[in-house]
């Protein structure tokens, strides 16, 4: 019993970072932490590192946090709270970071119906260059308006 309910925590924290992403994405990043973000939006700078890893960073530690003081005793949920953020990170980072933005050079064949609808809403995104007048904050979960 207690593994499906790990399994079961672990998928419903997955889930839920999505909602997460978009949240932070919307109303922090193009919020009050835009000028971390910014930086993401105009490539006016030569380094691979953007301030906006930060926030990559900030949900790592979450993550590590959680695996690290999970206790079988008072904090088993612990471990799949920070694995499943874990999870959404590497999902995140490949479709992202790899996948959409090239920062690494894998993925460029992929053209099948999903991975085009992720492309146009990304891009869609990127088209407000300032922090007001944004769509589509989120990653995984694509508007059908994006599959056509």
């Amino acid at each position: 019993m207690h593994t499906i309910l790990w399994i079961l925590l672990f998928i419903i924290t997955f889930l839920v970072m999505e909602f997460m992403a978009w949240f932070t994405h919307k109303y922090v990043m193009h919020g009050f932490l835009w000028s971390l973000h910014k930086d993401h939006h105009h490539k006016d700078h030569d380094s691979w590192w953007e301030r906006n890893d930060l926030f990559f960073i900030f949900y790592a530690v979450v993550s590590m946090t959680c695996i690290m003081t999970s206790s079988p005793d008072y904090f088993w949920i612990g471990k799949p709270i920070g694995f499943g953020i874990l999870a959404y990170g590497i999902a995140y980072f490949i479709v992202h970071d790899i996948f959409i933005h090239q920062r690494f050079k894998f993925f460029r064949k992929a053209n099948n119906k999903y991975a085009k609808a992720v492309r146009r809403a990304h891009k869609m995104h990127h088209k407000h260059l300032g922090k007001d007048k944004g769509e589509n904050f989120g990653m995984l979960i694509v508007p059908l308006k994006y599959f056509k």
